[in-house]
């Protein structure tokens, strides 16, 4: 396995850094997917998985499953700590010139990468995936109460003025290598909402964002739980409106 430093002088073109929390069975199907799309479709990449504390054996498989990969390599988080400090460690320590961030149940198909990398290659600093888009397409549905908590969130974010986007908290977003660092090395919400943080920072600092509209399924075995998490989503939304509040008395 590689070095964790962003600095090599063999950058790969695409690092596609994958959060994973007791993902041991569905990891290796995820990673041979991703493999051969990457190997496919690009000329040079890396793959990091970061294990979020898991409780089963997710990292030992990840690292049995990129074992002939020697520029990818999994890294650990020694306790569970949330989908937003998985994905910092992952993104700080990834190398390559665009940096995607994908979910481990791949809600959104690798191959939609597609669609994300003519914005960047335009000039966009951060491509965002949108199953909110017009043009979006819902491949399977979430269930009602949780679609319906999706868009009650979706409206405070609005009502709280922290976002112009369609939709954050899809987990399929890239990034320009610079601004990925960037905002998340600024970036402190290790749960759900660090999108949404990321996402303020790169709006705060004139980052351009696109939103383009993907794939996407939902997957009844999900990690994030909105009904059951909302004391700690509110907690979250609280603290990036002390943030953005704090950054505009600043300016």
């Amino acid at each position: 396995m590689s070095s964790d430093s962003p600095d090599s002088t063999d950058r790969p073109l695409l690092s596609v850094v994958i959060p994973a929390y007791d993902e041991a069975e569905r990891l290796p199907g995820t990673l041979k997917r991703v493999t051969a799309y990457l190997r496919a479709e690009v000329r040079s990449f890396e793959i990091v998985v970061v294990d979020d504390g898991s409780g089963d054996d997710t990292a030992e498989r990840a690292r049995a499953c990129l074992a002939d990969q020697p520029s990818s390599r999994v890294l650990s988080l020694p306790q569970n700590r949330g989908k937003g400090a998985a994905c910092r460690r992952g993104v700080l320590a990834a190398r390559g010139e665009r940096i995607l961030i994908c979910d481990a149940d791949l809600s959104t198909p690798i191959e939609e990468e597609r669609r994300l990398r003519d914005p960047l290659l335009a000039g966009a600093d951060v491509v965002i995936g949108s199953r909110a888009h017009p043009e979006a397409r819902i491949a399977v549905r979430q269930p009602p109460l949780r679609e319906a908590a999706g868009r009650g969130l979706n409206r405070i974010m609005r009502w709280l003025g922290l976002t112009e986007l369609r939709d954050t908290q899809c987990g399929f977003k890239l990034f320009r290598r610079e601004a990925a660092h960037a905002l998340f090395a600024q970036s402190r919400i290790d749960g759900f909402l660090f999108d949404l943080e990321v996402l303020m920072l790169a709006r705060r600092q004139g980052l351009r964002t696109v939103e383009v509209p993907v794939e996407w399924r939902n997957d009844p075995d999900s990690r994030v739980h909105v009904l059951r998490g909302l004391p700690g989503i509110a907690w979250q939304l609280l603290r990036i409106r002390l943030r953005q509040r704090k950054d505009a008395r600043l300016q």
